[in-house]
């Protein structure tokens, strides 16, 4: 099951829904609407509604970065599905500039046994307390505050230390790490996987599949702007251009020859 989303207009507005397609094998088998900005808190309610309607379960969930969360991971192992969610930082952590950044928490020692970090001057950063934030799902995440034993006198303490909204002077700031270790446990063990040669053929077939549907519809189909108000009636619209839009998927791997192909082979290096 690979996800996309996308935002179409309803009537002279702006994009006032957000567009949710689950793709299998080329055809849209399952559409919900949002009215979150962004995908982060779409995914669970997503996968619950299909649970809720489908006969069978997807095992394995493939998504962008724009989907991921520590609500999300918990969710599809208790769900016992697995993950393939690009992390937020997938592409970005490969760059030079944030392998060198200094301020990260990826480029900084750490040591399990006394759960402290260590920054590139070897000070260490040792844990303060726990904090428990709720997000609008009702998802309580823990995220472990850590903080340097002293900055005073680092002469890395300018490329360390970001943010010129703090009211505390420079001088008197000490590095602070803000770790949520559910969820760099379970971003870790998803990385793994997305990085295998089936972790990339899958993340290659969500592109595109799921891309590809919204491509489509808005392009090939002409669709741009919903005909009706209210987000009953935009899904039922939307519903119904998911079906048109399996038939002639369906028209074309018949003529093709390919109503068997699931996902489409990685290109041999």
């Amino acid at each position: 099951m690979r996800l996309k989303e996308d935002a179409m207009q309803k009537g002279q507005l702006k994009p006032a829904y957000n567009l949710q397609h689950g793709v299998d094998a080329q055809y849209i088998t399952w559409v919900d609407l949002s009215s979150h900005p962004t995908d982060v808190l779409t995914l669970v309610p997503f996968l619950k509604d299909m649970d809720d309607h489908l006969p069978f379960q997807y095992k394995e969930i493939v998504a962008d970065s724009g989907y991921e969360s520590e609500e999300a991971y918990v969710f599809l192992e208790q769900n016992g599905q697995e993950s393939y969610l690009k992390p937020q930082n997938y592409e970005i952590s490969k760059t030079r500039k944030y392998r060198q950044d200094i301020s990260r928490r990826e480029n900084m020692k750490y040591d399990p046994e006394t759960d402290e970090y260590i920054c590139t001057n070897g000070r260490k950063l040792k844990r303060l307390y726990d904090r428990h934030s709720k997000n609008r799902n009702g998802y309580v995440s823990t995220v472990t505050v850590y903080e340097c034993e002293s900055c005073q006198g680092c002469p890395y303490k300018d490329k360390c230390i970001h943010g010129n909204n703090c009211k505390t002077p420079m001088e008197e700031r000490n590095k602070r790490l803000n770790v949520s270790k559910l969820m760099k446990q379970k971003r870790q063990e998803t990385l793994e996987r997305i990085t295998t040669e089936y972790g990339t053929q899958l993340r290659m077939n969500r592109s595109i599949q799921a891309e590809g549907s919204f491509a489509v519809i808005k392009e090939d189909m002409n669709f741009r702007r919903y005909l009706y108000r209210g987000q009953e009636n935009v899904l039922a619209q939307s519903v119904l251009l998911a079906i048109a839009y399996n038939i002639n998927k369906l028209h074309f791997k018949i003529q093709g020859g390919r109503t068997g192909q699931f996902l489409t082979e990685l290109k041999a290096s």
